[in-house]
């Protein structure tokens, strides 16, 4: 992304989009029962006061009744069905993980079968975006958790530590072009969470050989163990990477995402918080609810100048139902530079 002397001015900036996860697939219930829903009417009650707080963004998870992240299809159908009554306008965005908490004592951590999340293409009614990782890599969540982060909660329970560490997240290339496919052909748009730089080479050359065509939603998601850490260096050098015309969301854990958000907003770029990615206030000790969370970043958006989109905003700032024709205007689009023609010598330019 190129920044222009002017390009911290907030009124050369887009409206801030901000994504909640309000769910936390990884935590029980009873580690935090003020905010982590169970039954449906809390977590249909979760969306509306984080829209009433300022998100635009919903990013999905469901629970079973048992406190445990539900892999049925199921109820995320049941789920996106009250959403649609509750919060109309919200961008409905589903963890294309489903969940990754163990089913069970003793069972491992890990992300569905690649069939069953191909199956997130059929959700009904349909979300606006499902979450796509890119490359099969290693997700150690709790690498860069201190004690004071995991302190009173089930991830103290060295059982539980030792199933999280060892989680992958399966992405290899077939599954990806098939997911992809199968998005774009039921208009839903993918959101791509990317943890490297890699990861990003890996997108471009999907759209370079048009095997995605269309907006690209990307979060920079930097929480160790395999993927970035939120060192400010490695952000900047993934910011710098994506082009022009992508939508960059940055998203960490812990007590490092407030900073991490403040310095989106600071940037021009999109924030995401809420009890997936963190439960503490900045100086712990203290729980923090998502929509608190919320209402933090509108807080410092505000004091930073900058104006935090509506929800018709934020539709249009991630370009939600837009596709293209090809891999050439999706090149031109996002603001890459165009493929290499036969014969072409030479660095290839815009026009």
């Amino acid at each position: 992304m190129h920044f222009h002397d002017d390009a911290l001015f907030p009124e050369n900036q887009d409206k801030l989009v901000i994504t909640v996860a309000p769910y936390g697939p990884e935590w029980e219930v009873a580690d935090f029962p003020e905010d982590l829903p169970l039954t449906m009417d809390e977590h249909v009650q979760q969306a509306v006061d984080c829209f009433e707080a300022g998100a635009t963004v919903l990013h999905i998870h469901v629970r079973e009744l048992d406190g445990k992240g539900s892999k049925r299809l199921s109820k995320f159908n049941e789920l996106l069905g009250r959403l649609r009554e509750a919060v109309p306008e919200m961008i409905l965005q589903v963890g294309g993980s489903i969940s990754f908490a163990p089913e069970g004592d003793g069972a491992d951590a890990k992300w569905l079968s690649d069939d069953t999340r191909h199956m997130l293409a059929e959700l009904d009614p349909k979300p606006d975006q499902v979450t796509i990782a890119i490359n099969t890599s290693q997700m150690n969540i709790t690498e860069l958790m201190t004690p004071q982060d995991v302190a009173g909660t089930s991830l103290a329970r060295p059982e539980l530590v030792a199933t999280y560490r060892e989680m992958t997240v399966p992405a290899g290339p077939e599954w990806v072009e098939e997911h992809l496919r199968r998005l774009q052909a039921a208009g839903i748009q993918p959101h791509f969470q990317l943890s490297s730089i890699p990861q990003l080479e890996t997108v471009e050359r999907l759209i370079r050989r048009g095997v995605y065509t269309g907006p690209l939603n990307v979060t920079w998601v930097a929480i160790g163990g395999g993927f970035d850490g939120p060192n400010p260096y490695n952000m900047m050098n993934f910011v710098q990477r994506v082009p022009d015309g992508a939508c960059l969301t940055l998203e960490t854990l812990m007590r490092s995402v407030l900073p991490v958000n403040a310095m989106a907003i600071a940037m021009g770029l999109h924030t995401r918080c809420g009890n997936e990615d963190n439960l503490w206030a900045p100086r712990g000790g203290a729980k923090i609810t998502s929509a608190e969370q919320v209402r933090q970043l509108v807080r410092v958006a505000n004091e930073l100048g900058r104006e935090v989109a509506t929800a018709k905003e934020a539709r249009d700032i991630y370009r939600i139902g837009e596709t293209y024709a090809d891999a050439d205007e999706t090149l031109a689009r996002l603001g890459y530079a165009p493929n290499r023609t036969p014969g072409q010598t030479g660095f290839t330019q815009h026009v």
